[in-house]
């Protein structure tokens, strides 16, 4: 199946527009592909305002999203991978989603030199959930 995340991005994005707020990216600046203004970003992140006021040609593909933005008046073409990104939300009210992080081809844990990890031991007895605040 194909990765759910550019669906729920989009969906999020539309439904942050509907409701007058300013959809903000938050993207992981360090996984390979990333294109974006290096002096923007901080501790290795980086947050753009990707409303339609703020960019031209915003499109959110399966696997990547990349649009023409202004950073200090300079129009940047911006270039993010879907798996780069770490969130979104509103600026105004910070309601939207963070992602988990992908593993796999440019992810945070794609390290060759490593053994697959495939998670941890399957618990015994009944499964349970856990209330995450």
């Amino acid at each position: 199946m194909t990765p759910s995340r550019p669906y729920i991005m989009r969906a999020l994005y539309e439904w942050i527009v509907d409701n007058g707020c300013t959809p903000y990216l938050l993207v992981d600046a360090s996984i390979r592909g990333v294109e974006v203004p290096r002096q923007y970003v901080k501790d290795g992140q980086i947050v753009l305002n990707i409303s339609p006021s703020a960019v031209i040609d915003l499109n959110i593909a399966n696997d990547l999203v990349y649009f023409n933005g202004r950073f200090g008046g300079v129009p940047t073409d911006i270039r993010v991978p879907v798996n780069a990104v770490v969130g979104i939300y509103a600026r105004e009210n910070g309601q939207g989603m963070v992602f988990e992080a992908e593993e796999g081809p440019n992810g945070p844990d794609d390290d060759p030199d490593l053994p697959p990890d495939n998670g941890p031991d399957k618990p015994e007895g009944r499964p349970s959930l856990k209330i995450v605040k």
